[in-house]
Order: structure tokens, then sequence, then C-alpha cells
């Protein structure tokens, strides 16, 4: 999340640390056997592990690769929980559709009119913090038109590793963003920023008088049935099996490798905090474009895309992504730091796929490295969406953290 379109995390694991595959069959499917060479491709160019969750006309398939913690020889568990990050917005844009039809909220008043403490534009509306065309800065940094980063919050470097457990509150995070200049004027471009989804929470809060969570967990996880979902607040651990995460960076040219799976993630709170598994997303995606959660016409808002530059297009808080084989898919990219998830699925939810990659041992500032990881990554996403190689070139499949 931290410079709003920015991949995020790569590692390099030997040959050695590779344990191969496990899987479960939901039924009778045949063996993915390019889906497995895919997830081993990208252990080999740097992931810790993978775990893949796919439902299409082949059949139901789970199955992972590599190892739950680097140097050991347990596997990846396909039911492990693990940091979702933005995916996290898609359900607060979920509960904010289920507010306007209650006629709490409208999407096309001003955010000021029901935060009036911040003293946003008038101009930016509901609809606009949902779909990241507000303009407002991204309070974990933005890339500059020249490449270089307008920083934020320290997330990057010896920096944030020494802040890893430090508690934000949500209104600091917003005031880090109001300090600094609008990128462009409200509804006049597209622009991820974290800044939007952390008003998004704050609303919510504001209509129901509870806090956001609350709302998320009577509104989605109960109905739903999602146990192995959670908001972990200020709360460093990461509850039930899990793989760990990894973050490599670098200090006057020596490399360092933490193990990142404690942190503290009020840092990305209704923007990104939220563990989960990808039986918990499947049923979500699932009740979610099902219309469970949703009316018709609140899915269909949730479903009106901006042009998104090289993401191509985005809703209310719902990407939409072309795999190169077919039907687009619907979902979200999410990525804290040592995790990186995707969850999408075809609007008839007929094809679906949700994926946890773990990151390992190397410095995603080396851009041989991070490239051969985010391709090898690439890979599994759309080979998982297609069942197969796709025929024409994959597009860049972007993380969103």
């Amino acid at each position: 999340m931290s410079t709003g379109i920015r991949r995020f995390g790569t590692a390099v694991l030997t040959a050695a640390l590779v344990t191969g595959l496990t899987a479960t069959t939901a039924t009778a499917a045949p063996e993915r056997t390019e889906l497995r060479q895919a997830m081993n491709e990208l252990v080999t160019a740097g992931g810790a592990g993978v775990q893949v969750r796919v439902h299409d006309g082949q059949g139901n398939w789970a199955g992972s690769a590599g190892t739950r913690e680097l140097g050991g020889h347990a596997k990846v568990p396909t039911d492990g929980r693990y940091r979702v990050g933005s995916i996290t917005k898609t359900f607060v844009s979920t509960v904010i559709l289920q507010l306007v039809g209650e006629g709490k909220v409208e999407l096309d008043k001003p955010v000021d009119q029901y935060l009036p403490r911040f003293g946003l534009d008038r101009r930016i509306t509901v609809r606009m913090i949902l779909q990241h065309t507000s303009g407002l800065f991204n309070y974990t940094g933005e890339v500059n038109p020249d490449g270089s980063l307008d920083p934020g919050i320290p997330l990057d470097g010896q920096e944030f590793i020494d802040k890893r457990f430090h508690t934000y509150q949500p209104e600091e995070l917003v005031g880090v963003a109001l300090a600094k200049p609008p990128r462009f004027e409200p509804g006049t471009s597209w622009s991820y920023s974290n800044t939007n989804y952390v008003l998004a929470g704050l609303l919510v809060e504001q209509l129901t008088g509870t806090d956001y969570t609350e709302q998320l967990s009577r509104r989605i996880l109960h109905p739903l049935g999602l146990r192995d979902t959670s908001f972990p607040g200020t709360r460093p651990g990461i509850p039930g099996p899990h793989a760990h995460g990894y973050y490599a960076y670098s200090v006057e040219g020596e490399r360092k490798l933490v193990d990142i799976t404690k942190l503290n993630p009020s840092w990305a709170t209704s923007a990104g905090e939220i563990i989960s598994t990808t039986k918990d997303l499947d049923r979500f995606i699932t009740g979610l474009l099902g219309g469970k959660l949703l009316s018709p016409p609140l899915l269909a808002e949730m479903l009106k895309m901006a042009p998104a530059g090289e993401l191509g297009a985005y809703g209310l808080g719902v990407q939409k992504m072309e795999t190169g084989c077919g039907e687009p898919v619907y979902g979200h990219t999410g990525g804290i730091h040592g995790y990186q998830s995707f969850l999408f699925s075809t609007l008839d939810g007929t094809n679906r796929l949700e994926i946890s990659l773990t990151q390992g041992d190397v410095d995603t500032s080396d851009p041989a490295a991070a490239e051969k990881y985010y391709r090898a990554a690439e890979k599994v996403a759309v080979v998982a969406a297609c069942g197969k190689t796709p025929p024409v070139a994959q597009r860049q499949l972007v993380d969103l953290r």
C-alpha cells in the first residue's frame, strides 16, 4: 500500500528450500500441471511460499508450494491465514453501499457533509473516495511523474523496521495526507490513494456510531460465515495456521532480512488490515457477486468502472482485470509487508481464484530480481484464472498496497 500502485516484496529461494507442492481436491479434477509448474517457478524466483484456491470448469482445487518458514521443511498450509492488504477495500466499499441502500449516505454527496471535521474539499464525493478519483494524497507515499517518491509515513527500510510496532490513529493518517497538496482536481483523474479508504472507514463509523470492524463483522462476516477472517487492529500476530512473510532491504550496502510476519497493521486500518483465508475470500466474492450482500442496483454501482491507468479499470472498491483468455475477472489485489494476495471472479462466479504469496529473501530494490519475481507471480495469477497459460501475452497484474 505504500505508494498507491506499488509492487511490493520479492525473495529468491534456493532450490534446496523448495519442498514441492501439496494439494487437496474438493472434487475430482485434473492435476493442474501448468498451475503447479507456475507455483514452483514463483518459489524459485523468490517466493517463500504460495497457496492457491481455484474454482472453474475443471472443478475445485487448492494447493501450495514452498515452505511455511525459510529454512524449514513444513509446507505452506492450504487453509492458512494471511494478511490480505487492499482486498480490505472491497469489504469496506460493500458496507458503504449497504448504507447507501439504507438511506444513510448518498454516493454523490460531499464527504465533508458527513465528516466535516477534516475540512475536505466539498467537491470530493463519497463515490470519489471509493473509486480513487478524489485526488487526495496517498499517506503511504506517491510516485511523481519523474519517478521520484514523495514520501508519506515510513514504510520502507530501517526506518520502517524501527517503527513496525508503532500505533497510528486513522485521523493521524488523514492528517498526513491533507498536509500535502492534492494530486489533481476532484473527479478529473484517477490515482490510487489509501487515504480514501481510511476516510471510508471513518465514514462508516460516523454513520453508524460503531467501529467500522463491528459493521463489517455484522454485515459481511457473520452472514457469510467467514469464521477465519479477522481485524487485527494493533495486534501484531496472525492467529491460527499461517506461512511466514519476509522483508529484505539494504542499509549502507548491507542486505538485511527480517521475518515480518508480526507487525502492527494500524497504519493500514480500513485500507488494508484484514487477515483471512482463501476459503473465506472465496465465500466473500461468491456472496458479493451473487447478490447476497448488495441489491442489483447497488452492485451495478459498484461495478461502474473508471479508467485506472496501468491497472485497467476500477469501480467502487473493485478492480476489473483482463486475463487474455476470455471473460474479464473482478475483485482486488492486495499487498502488505511479507504478503501479496489476489481475489478475482467472473461476474457469474463460474471462475474464481484466491492466491496468497509469501515473500522471501530478495531485496526488491534489485530491479532484475524484482522483475523476475513479479513476472512469476503474474503467471500464477493468469494461469489460475485461465486454467492454462493464455495464447496472448499476459497483462501486468499490479499489486496494490
